[in-house]
């Protein structure tokens, strides 16, 4: 017998951890999971998706903006509009990422985010600047770039109350590495990126405290090989998570191949690096106080730089399921990299797998990857009948 108040779900296929049931069955109270199962429910399902997927929602650490919203605007309003356009796309948790600015602005956005993250809206922030390589600023404002600073670094941990989860800095910048151990011990992740360091930095970095690669290629010196640069370094650490902007347009498919082949799907995360543009037209923008110009859904600075990206966590789940073609269980590993190492990246307990006592935070996709249906804290956030011949509602009561 069912417990009351709780709601029953089955699926075709349902991937729960390292485990994958054809067809499965997940049950929800509220907020959390309390049954996960292979094969079809003992009890008649509150909702079937026969022929659909159930994957644990989206994790997405580095995120700008979206559905013409920005996390980088200092206005709340602005941040639930792309908390909202995300979590239609299966992103369930998301940290805002802010880009660089000068000190007071940059303390007044961490502020207005705040409130959101204490509500539960956002699960944290995400600092990538201000003290990142001018050779590697990519779209960040230089005049915005500085050394790291202790007493910056604490009013900004002050300010953030427990809620800055991550921090990309540059650690070769001047007092780099004495701030990645500052962040670490105040149990902030510390990503490596916007980087021009050398090998033996990058290292040092990691033993300080590092953990993270920021967009792993992107805005870092090229590999030589005489000069292996952070790339290898940040590479063959297996204590780093690398993120990863697999949309096509920052990396050749190849190269994301190649990084799950050396590394595994458990040191990698799936970002979406998105601005306000995504999901938006082509036109003009801006990312934090910077001008960019989207042309066929391709994000660039007036120079030419790309200004992070249009995509969603949804489409690079369906890229990572290209990359994992012939893998043993593409569908599991697809939601290692988009949901359970990121979430372990900065922290996050509880989310990021399908799994009792976790949050009932749910993504069904249909055969084609396209998302159908998205649950979060045991609500249907998106409707259901979007996709008719993968739904089917039963009755809420039950013999």
């Amino acid at each position: 017998m069912r417990a009351t108040g709780t709601h029953l779900i089955a699926a075709g296929t349902v991937v729960a951890g390292d485990t994958v049931h054809r067809p499965g069955w997940v049950e929800v109270d509220g907020e959390r999971i309390v049954g996960v199962g292979g094969g079809m429910p003992s009890l008649p399902p509150d909702t079937t998706f026969p022929d659909a997927s159930l994957v644990p929602g989206f994790v997405d650490i580095h995120v700008h903006g979206g559905g013409g919203g920005s996390f980088t605007s200092g206005d709340p309003e602005q941040a639930v509009q792309a908390m909202r356009f995300h979590r239609g796309h299966g992103t369930t948790t998301m940290l805002a990422s802010l880009v660089s600015a000068p000190p007071a602005e940059l303390l007044r956005s961490v502020t207005a985010l705040v409130d959101l993250v204490d509500d539960g809206v956002l699960a944290g922030i995400h600092l990538e600047g201000p003290y990142l390589s001018a050779a590697k600023c990519g779209a960040h404002d230089p005049a915005a770039l500085r050394d790291p600073d202790a007493d910056e670094i604490d009013r900004l941990l002050r300010a953030g109350r427990g809620t800055i989860r991550m921090v990309t800095l540059a650690p070769e910048r001047p007092g780099g590495l004495a701030a990645v151990r500052q962040l670490a011990d105040a149990g902030v992740t510390v990503a490596v990126g916007h980087t021009d360091a050398d090998y033996q930095t990058t290292r040092d970095a990691i033993e300080a405290g590092a953990r993270v690669a920021t967009h792993l290629f992107n805005a870092m010196p090229r590999v030589h090989h005489r000069d292996p640069g952070p790339v290898v370094a940040l590479l063959e650490d297996p204590r780093v998570v690398l993120e990863l902007i697999a949309d096509g347009i920052h990396l050749h498919p190849a190269l994301v191949r190649h990084v799950l082949a050396a590394a595994g799907v458990e040191r990698v995360a799936l970002v979406t690096d998105a601005m306000s543009a995504a999901g938006m037209a082509d036109g003009s923008y801006q990312l934090g106080s910077l001008d960019v110009e989207v042309a066929e859904g391709t994000a660039r600075l007036t120079d030419g730089t790309i200004a992070g990206s249009t995509t969603t966590t949804s489409a690079l789940f369906a890229t990572a399921l290209q990359a994992l073609a012939g893998s043993a269980e593409p569908l599991a590993g697809a939601s290692v990299m988009t949901a359970s190492t990121p979430a372990t990246a900065v922290g996050l307990d509880g989310v990021g797998i399908v799994a009792p006592g976790h949050r009932s935070d749910l993504v069904v996709l249909d055969a084609t990857a396209q998302v159908v249906a998205v649950m979060t804290d045991g609500s249907w956030v998106s409707p259901i009948g979007e996709a008719q011949s993968c739904v089917r509602a039963e009755s809420a009561s039950h013999p």
